[in-house]
C-alpha cells in the first residue's frame, strides 16, 4: 500500500516552503544541498524554528574538528525560552487520566507552573549547575519539572518509570542528583504499581513526591510531598547559558553492562525540533501525541518538537493499549501520532482502536524497533489512509538519521530519505561502500553527542572507524539495506545491542541477569526479527549447569524463571520468546561470544 502526497499537502508542507526559497523542484536535490551547505542549512533552520537568543551566534558552526564542532559560536541562550513563543492562550498541553476527562492547559498556565517549580528548586537549595532526577510517567507535572530545571540552569537525569530499583540505582550513581521527583504509585489498567517504593529501594537522594492516591502515608524523613515543595511565585528569569552547557542526561545501552550516560546540551533540541518541523511537518497549533517517557529520548524529543514548533503536547496518563487511548486521540484531535510497532501489533490483535474518528490525524510516526508492513498498513487505515513517517535515530543523535517525509511517496516499513542536514554511508565488512551493511554517520550534524559521562566518547564512536572520501566516520551500530528505489529498510544491529518493545538494551545486561540463575552455566541473548518483519523477539541460548537432560516441562519452567528474573532485575516490558539449550556457546579465538553465529543458527532452524 502506497501513500502519495496530493498537491495541497505538498505545497503546504514545511519542506516545500524551504525548497521554494532555494528554487528546488526535487526533494533529493534539497537534501543534497542541506548536507553540502550545512552552515547555511542550519542557520536557516534555526531561523525557521525561531530559536530565541539572548546573544546571537557569530557563526552557526566551526567545522574544523568534526568530533567537537563549535555550534552557535558566541551564542548565549536558554532553549526553554524557545518553547514559549506561541500566544499566551494557545493550548500547550492536553492531558487525560486513564478514566478521567480531557483537560487543557494554556501556554501561560504552563509557563507559570514552570516558573513556580524553578523558584521552588532554588528555594530547596539547588543552584545553577546542579542535577536533579525525574522518575515519573509522562504527565503535566513531569513536563513542567523538566522545563523548569533547564530554565533554572539545572541538568535533568531522566529515568524511565518502568525501571527496577537496580536500574534506577545505576543511573543515580552515575549522575549524582541532589533531588529526585517521583510519584507515589503508577496507575495502569486498573492496577496500582509502586514507584516511590522503588526509588527508596534504589537509595535515591531526597525525593519530591506527587501523590496520585491516598495510600502513601509514611515517607523518609527528608522527603517532601509536591504541595509542600511548590512555592507560589510565578516570575522567573531564565538562566542564560552557553550552547555546550548540559540540559539533560539520558541513558542508552551499549555493549557493556552499564548504560551510556549521554548529555544533551542546549543545541540538541534544535535537532529534535528540526526533525519535527521538516520530517513530521509539525505546525503551529497542531496536536502531537507520542506515548513515551522522559527516560527515553522520545520524551524530551516530544517536548521540544511540539513546543518549539508552537504545537500542543497530548498526554494520556494510562497505557496506550485499549480503547480509552483511542478515544483520547479522537477527542484531543491529535494531528501527529507516534507509536512503537509493538503497540500497533497489540491493536491489530485486539481490534480495540477500530471505528473511531481519527480524521484529524495528518500523519503517523513509528520508531524504536523494526515495523511490519501489514501492521503499518493497518495503522494507516485507522487514520483514513494517512502516511507513516518511519523514523530511526538515537539518544546520542537527538533525533533521527533516517526518516520519511510528507513530500515523498510513503511505503510502509521503509525509510524514504536520510534526515535533512545529516548524511551517512553503508559499509561492508571490508569497509567498502555497499547497499547493505553497517551504517556510519558522516559528522558533524547538530545534535550529535560530543561527550559521555562514563565512557571515552572517542573510543565509543570514532576509534577504529573507516574513512569515506577522506571524511571521518562515526560509528552507530545499525544495519541497513538500500532498496532499488533508493529507499531503506532497517536490518537490526551489528553490535550486541537490541531493541525490545522500543527499548534499547545490551545482550550483556540480559545475560548477566540470566547467568544468575543456578541452572545456567552461561548464556547468550540475541534479537531475531520475524520472517514477515516487525518487532524483534528475544531468544536466549544457554549452557546448562546440570548434567541431566531436562524434560519439556522443565524447559518451560526454566523459561518462566528467566522471564521472571528479567522482569524483576531489568524491565517488566522485556520477555524472552524462546529458551534454547546448547552444548557450548560459539566463541572467537579471544573468547567473545559469536552472537551473529547464533542468529544464523536460529534462522536456519526456524
Amino acid at each position: 500500500m502506497y501513500w502519495i502526497p496530493n498537491e495541497d499537502i505538498l505545497k503546504n508542507s514545511n519542506i516545500y516552503k524551504m525548497m521554494q526559497q532555494h528554487h528546488f523542484t526535487q526533494y533529493s536535490d534539497f537534501w543534497k544541498w542541506s548536507v553540502s551547505n550545512k552552515k547555511e542549512f542550519w542557520s536557516e533552520t534555526i531561523s525557521n524554528l525561531n530559536i530565541s537568543f539572548k546573544t546571537p551566534f557569530s557563526e552557526v558552526c566551526n567545522l574544523q574538528d568534526v568530533e567537537n564542532p563549535e555550534w552557535l559560536k558566541d551564542a548565549q541562550f536558554n532553549i526553554v525560552d524557545s518553547c514559549f513563543q506561541n500566544e499566551q492562550d494557545a493550548t500547550a498541553i492536553i492531558y487525560q487520566e486513564e478514566n478521567g476527562s480531557l483537560q487543557k492547559i494554556s501556554q501561560k498556565q504552563l509557563e507559570q507552573l514552570v516558573n513556580k517549580i524553578a523558584n521552588s528548586l532554588y528555594n530547596a537549595g539547588l543552584v545553577k549547575g546542579d542535577v536533579i532526577a525525574i522518575d515519573m510517567p509522562m504527565t503535566l507535572e513531569a513536563v513542567a519539572i523538566y522545563l523548569a530545571a533547564i530554565k533554572a540552569g539545572i541538568s535533568v537525569a531522566t529515568v524511565a518509570d518502568s525501571f527496577t530499583p537496580n536500574e534506577i540505582a545505576v543511573r543515580l550513581k552515575i549522575t549524582k542528583p541532589k533531588l529526585i521527583f517521583t510519584q507515589d504509585f503508577l496507575l495502569r489498567a486498573g492496577k496500582k504499581l509502586p514507584l516511590y517504593e522503588k526509588v527508596v529501594e534504589a537509595n535515591a537522594p531526597r525525593a519530591i513526591i506527587i501523590k496520585v492516591t491516598k495510600d502513601l502515608e509514611h515517607v523518609r524523613e527528608d522527603d517532601l510531598f509536591w504541595d509542600d515543595f511548590l512555592i507560589d511565585k510565578t516570575i522567573f528569569n531564565s538562566v542564560i547559558q552557553n550552547p555546550k552547557d548540559v540540559i539533560t542526561i539520558l541513558f542508552s545501552s551499549g555493549t557493556t553492562g552499564e548504560p551510556k550516560a549521554i548529555p544533551w546540551t542546549h543545541t540538541t533540541p534544535i535537532k529534535s525540533a528540526s526533525d519535527g518541523y521538516y520530517h513530521h511537518n509539525i505546525k503551529k497549533n497542531d496536536v502531537v501525541c507520542w506515548p513515551t517517557n522522559l527516560g527515553w529520548m522520545m520524551g524530551p524529543w516530544l517536548i521540544f518538537s511540539a513546543l518549539i514548533n508552537k504545537a500542543s503536547i497530548a498526554l494520556f496518563y494510562g497505557a496506550p493499549i485499549d480503547r480509552n487511548f483511542g478515544e483520547f486521540v479522537q477527542n484531543a484531535r491529535v494531528t501527529m501520532l507516534g507509536v512503537v510497532p509493538s503497540i500497533v501489533k497489540h491493536w491489530v490483535r485486539t481490534r480495540c482502536i477500530e471505528n473511531l474518528d481519527w480524521s484529524a490525524i495528518k500523519c503517523f510516526s513509528s520508531t524504536g524497533e523494526a515495523s511490519n508492513p501489514k501492521e503499518m498498513e493497518y495503522l494507516m487505515q485507522l487514520g483514513n489512509h494517512k502516511p507513516i513517517i518511519e523514523y530511526c535515530g538515537g539518544t546520542e543523535i537527538g533525533g533521527g538519521y533516517i526518516t520519511s517525509t510528507v513530500v515523498q511517496e510513503n511505503i510502509p516499513s521503509t525509510f524514504s530519505t536520510q534526515a535533512l542536514g545529516g548524511e551517512f554511508v553503508l559499509m561492508d565488512s571490508d569497509n567498502k561502500p555497499t547497499d547493505s551493511g553497517e551504517l556510519f554517520l558522516i559528522p558533524p550534524i547538530i545534535g550529535l553527542s560530543e561527550t559521555l559521562l562514563n565512557r571515552n566518547h572517542h573510543d565509543v564512536y570514532y576509534k577504529g572507524t573507516p574513512t569515506y572520501k577522506g571524511q571521518k566516520l562515526r560509528r552507530h551500530g545499525d544495519r541497513l539495506v538500500r532498496l532499488e528505489n533508493g529507499y531503506y529498510k532497517a536490518m537490526g544491529r551489528v553490535d550486541d545491542a537490541m531493541n525490545l518493545g522500543g527499548i534499547k538494551v545490551s545482550s550483556v545486561q540480559i545475560e548477566a541477569v540470566v547467568n544468575s540463575l543456578n541452572f545456567v552455566k552461561e548464556s547468550a541473548a540475541i534479537a531475531v526479527s520475524p520472517k514477515d518483519g516487525g518487532p524483534s523477539n528475544l531468544i536466549i541460548f544457554y549452557v546448562n549447569n546440570e548434567s541431566k537432560e531436562e524434560s519439556k516441562d522443565e524447559d518451560l519452567s526454566y523459561l518462566s524463571m528467566i522471564n521472571t528474573v528479567i522482569k524483576k532485575e531489568l524491565n517488566p516490558l522485556f520477555k524472552a520468546a524462546e529458551l534454547i539449550k546448547i552444548d557450548k556457546l560459539p566463541r572467537t579465538a579471544s573468547g567473545k561470544v559469536m552472537r551473529r553465529t547464533l542468529r544464523d543458527l536460529y534462522t536456519r532452524n526456524s
